[in-house]
């Protein structure tokens, strides 16, 4: 697949991801319709790119402690960041932020082996 195929595929899947996780877990909210998913996917996808690897270099010793387990506090960490640079997602307390970047992972994962299976697109 295109790169730029692969890209928007990814983005609109993200949106649909943001879009369970706002309906499911309470406290978790998005502003808007599937416009508003895809934006917060975004920013979401693009801090996810710049800093996960860096924060999980930067944290390695807790991420073999905790045997990969602190790498969803790292991504809690972007999602909390994400919330709180984009106003059309508000997550309200540590436990939406927890349950949100759990479900989100989940989904992401569910749709990446979708994809690579070729049972979308």
């Amino acid at each position: 697949m295109h790169s730029l195929t692969q890209f928007v595929i990814a983005l609109l899947l993200g949106g649909v991801a943001f879009l369970i996780v706002a309906r499911v877990v309470p406290g978790f909210h998005l502003r808007g319709g599937f416009g508003s998913a895809i934006i917060v996917a975004l920013v979401y996808g693009v801090l996810k790119m710049l800093l996960q690897k860096i924060l999980i270099i930067l944290s390695f010793p807790l991420v073999i402690v905790t045997l990969g387990l602190f790498i969803v506090l790292i991504n809690a960490f972007l999602l909390w960041l994400t919330d709180k640079l984009v106003e059309r997602v508000e997550i309200r307390g540590f436990g939406a932020l927890l349950i949100g970047t759990l479900l989100l992972s989940l989904i992401d994962w569910g749709f990446m082996l979708l994809v690579r299976n070729g049972a979308i697109f």
